[in-house]
């Protein structure tokens, strides 16, 4: 009991998930010995959804590992490759695969899923079915890990629209530059998928959004941005960090391979939102300012060039996506960065 008490002490430590899942499936392995332990989450939008590894154990293994966080979707496995793990996730309960001969492991999967955080499956391969003792002190401790996950989850997203909030901004920001400085890798992550990358940051604002709640009253305006969070998420990768900055204005933090692919991203976005028939509304449309990165930047420093870009296009006709940089180079606006600022890449 007491090693089950320090395990659980040690895990509800973590508030990074990377290396909360990485700790919980480490945990798991110490207690019970089994073959393997994993963790795999349902990433991606409706009919393309996907699973991703994000950690995985072995008996023998020394650290966990994981799929890279900057894969592809088309890269990972399918949601119906695996029908088991579906079932455990769309049921609601434990499903158990008995091996179907002598020497063939037994699989326990476990359902994870919090109000907020995409769900997910724990998957347990033993030489043996689990006896039933250990498979209760399994599901505690994924209520445990579940209801720390809610807890992140309150803390860190916006409560109407799911997406991050503006308090977990600096912490993202920061990890990204770094990332893409050095080529860090997250924990467990075997290959860093996506080398060459450069990250980039968007301001969304919808425009004229206080006539929306003067005309149709504040629920309708929550209906609005509840809508326009959907189609964020239709529109960028599940890896690229969403958030919600409060009332109408949104951030967006993304990897794309060269200056041409991130304007052309965030432009898809504003077409799809001026294209869309919101319920009572109608039309709504946002404006965009995007600027890319530096080796130097603050987040404060890469806001505010994102920002002056998206008052441009505030002033310019709205509805519209202005690209920083761009705006500098043909002198619509100038850049009071250091001269000794350079890019990333």
């Amino acid at each position: 009991m007491t090693l089950v008490v320090d395990h659980l002490a040690e895990l509800t430590g973590f508030r990074d998930r990377d290396l909360l899942d990485v700790m919980f499936v480490s945990v798991l392995r110490d207690l019970l010995r089994p073959a393997s332990v994993g963790i795999y989450r349902v990433v991606g939008e409706a009919k393309q959804q996907r699973w991703l590894t994000r950690a995985n154990i072995g008996a023998q293994d020394t650290t966990p590992s994981a799929d890279p966080l900057w894969a592809e979707l088309e890269d990972l496995p399918a949601l119906d490759a695996c029908p088991e793990r579906v079932a455990c996730l769309r049921e609601g309960r434990v499903v158990e695969t008995l091996p179907a001969q002598p020497g063939e492991p037994a699989l326990l999967r476990f359902p994870i899923a919090t109000d907020l955080e995409a769900a997910g499956v724990l998957e347990i391969e033993t030489a043996a079915t689990l006896p039933e003792a250990e498979r209760r002190m399994v599901q505690g401790i994924v209520r445990i890990y579940r209801n720390f996950q809610s807890l992140l989850d309150y803390s860190e997203r916006d409560t109407l629209t799911g997406l991050l909030n503006r308090k977990t901004f600096d912490e993202c920001f920061m990890r990204l530059v770094v990332e893409a400085r050095t080529g860090a890798q997250a924990p467990g992550e075997g290959r860093r998928a996506g080398t060459g990358t450069r990250p980039y940051l968007g301001v969304i604002d919808i425009d004229h959004f206080k006539r929306v709640n003067d005309t149709h009253g504040h629920l309708i305006g929550d209906e609005v941005l509840l809508l326009l969070s959907r189609q964020l998420r239709a529109c960028f990768r599940f890896y690229d960090h969403l958030f919600r900055f409060g009332g109408e204005e949104f951030v967006v933090l993304v990897r794309c391979a060269d200056a041409d692919t991130a304007p052309a991203v965030f432009e898809r976005l504003r077409a799809a939102v001026a294209a869309y028939a919101f319920p009572r509304v109608g039309q709504v449309t946002v404006s965009v300012g995007v600027s890319a990165l530096r080796a130097t930047d603050t987040p404060s420093a890469a806001f505010e060039r994102a920002d002056k870009a998206l008052y441009w296009a505030k002033q310019n006709g709205r509805n519209r996506l202005a690209d920083f940089d761009l705006l500098v180079r043909t002198g619509e606006l100038s850049d009071s960065s250091r001269a000794s600022d350079v890019e990333l890449f």
